[in-house]
């Protein structure tokens, strides 16, 4: 698996993208009124709008993400190992993930390359 993405959920997405904007020395990639995406050294800084759990039934919240080739055999290896999903691999919106948390509580996200 490899590192890609951090995902920050918001009330003022223009205000976070204006911190990171000077933070980072750079503007966003790509960004409108609901979101905007740094990308830096591979990894995709998100910083998304809160909204209202809807059809995909997953809560905005704060997380880090992983890419893996064969999303549903590294949720079996994972399984095997030990460690519980919280969301078992899906489609969703914007593409196929699974997630689970850290022992502090994080959320992860595991999607598919």
């Amino acid at each position: 698996m490899e590192f890609s993405e951090i995902a920050f959920f918001t009330n003022d997405v223009k205000k976070m993208t204006d911190y990171y904007r000077r933070l980072l020395g750079k503007a966003p990639d790509v960004a409108d009124e609901d979101m905007a995406i740094f990308t830096i050294g591979g990894v995709s800084l998100l910083i998304h709008t809160n909204y209202t759990t809807g059809g995909s039934g997953l809560a905005p919240e704060n997380h880090f993400a992983f890419k893996a080739n064969d999303l549903d055999a590294a949720c079996a290896q994972l399984v095997e190992q030990g460690l519980s999903l919280e969301v078992t691999p899906r489609d969703f919106d914007w593409g196929r993930s699974a997630y689970l948390r850290d022992p502090d509580g994080q959320l992860i996200e595991l999607s598919q390359k």
